[in-house]
């Protein structure tokens, strides 16, 4: 039987930077300053802390933070896989962790100088995963790049044109603009715009396609719901979260399945916190989905039932995601339009949602889905 954690575990601190093209300090500086907020916001002290998870990617050793932070000793760590893909199972990591006893108190951090430092979409950025041997010797050494191969079976399947995409980049940026942490505040977008951009893999993806290259940082607390209730925020339940790593799954891109016109990671996650949780789409209030590119969210919206297969780029144009939409997605903007931080700050974002406390509210927000394609989670008011 598939199981999740369920009622197990509450987000009781958010915690973030400002973001920046060019921080000025270190990507540990950074992380520090967001656990420190997140552990203010919750009202709780370093020495408190006894868990930590991030990415297998950050550049921040884990017994650094703890001593930068402040922390007296922590008894579990981990770190999850495949970058922004894995950014929703940090939740499932720090839940485990406390539902099983292993911590009581657990901070998740991800910061990187990502703009000013090693730009993570340059070609070579990736380090040595031997798997990417077999497309970067053919030239696929960018995300862009790679990704481009999997949106383009989606286009030609269901005749899904640039400009389809770019209706959900004016969404995003229409949040970002009333959302003053974004970069991009009080800079909407029109479709015009997009279509004006510059492109980056023709006829797939323009610029106003692809998210940021951000620096800066983001954090969340983690505890039990009945030490959550204890303290100064409405309690937010992780509702269930897990994650998806098939056979056949590659990163956050699709070229093994059989069908390229899906995302099977992302249908799996789907229906493990379907069944888990008892919920379905339609008690979804708002979705916070990763969107490295905006076709991304296409395959998202469709993975977890929200329209049907091809239907995503009609149910964008009908207004269905927008703030008073049937389901608001990406109310702070998203990774296009507020910053990339991995997903991390997508996560703070529904934490906002479900406390009441968005710049963007959504009214009467009982249940965020946050989804990552194959890690997602479900939050919901405790």
């Amino acid at each position: 039987m598939t199981r999740s954690p369920h009622h197990q575990a509450a987000i009781v601190g958010i915690g973030q930077t400002e973001f920046s093209k060019r921080s000025g300090r270190s990507e540990l500086q950074l992380a520090v300053e967001a656990a420190r907020a997140a552990l203010d916001d919750a009202g709780l002290r370093p020495a408190d802390v006894d868990g930590l998870v991030t990415f297998d990617i950050d550049s921040n050793d884990e017994t650094a933070v703890v001593r930068s932070v402040g922390m007296t000793e922590v008894r579990w760590t981990s770190r999850t896989p495949q970058g922004g893909a894995g950014s929703v199972a940090t939740l499932q990591h720090a839940a485990a962790a406390v539902a099983s006893g292993a911590a009581d108190v657990v901070v998740i951090y991800r910061a990187f100088n990502e703009r000013s430092g090693r730009r993570y979409g340059q070609p070579g950025a990736f380090g040595g995963r031997r798997t990417r041997d077999w497309h970067r010797a053919y030239g696929l050494d960018t995300p862009a790049q790679q990704f481009a191969l999997w949106f383009q079976r989606y286009m030609h399947m269901y005749g899904v044109t640039n400009a389809d995409f770019g209706r959900y980049g004016v969404v995003a940026r229409q949040h970002a603009a009333t959302n003053p942490n974004a970069w991009f505040y009080q800079r909407p977008i029109t479709l015009e715009d997009h279509q004006r951009s510059r492109w980056i893999v023709e006829p797939i993806l323009r610029l106003l396609d692809c998210c940021q290259e951000s620096d800066g940082g983001v954090a969340c607390v983690v505890t039990s719901p009945e030490r959550a209730r204890d303290l100064r925020h409405p309690v937010v339940l992780i509702e269930g979260a897990t994650q998806s790593n098939p056979t056949d799954g590659y990163v956050t891109t699709n070229y093994y399945h059989q069908d390229l016109t899906r995302y099977p990671e992302a249908e799996s996650v789907a229906a493990q916190l379907w069944k888990s949780t008892g919920l379905g789409p339609g008690d979804i209030d708002v979705a916070m989905l990763y969107d490295a590119f905006s076709p991304v969210v296409f395959y998202q919206l469709e993975a977890f039932g929200f329209c049907g297969r091809g239907e995503a780029g009609d149910f964008i144009a009908d207004g269905n995601i927008q703030l008073g939409g049937r389901l608001p997605v990406n109310t702070n903007g998203g990774l296009l339009g507020e910053a990339y931080i991995h997903g991390m700050n997508n996560i703070a974002e529904a934490v906002r949602q479900l406390r009441g406390t968005a710049v963007n509210q959504v009214p009467r927000a009982e249940h965020v889905l946050c989804s990552s394609g194959r890690s997602a989670a479900v939050l919901g008011r405790g």
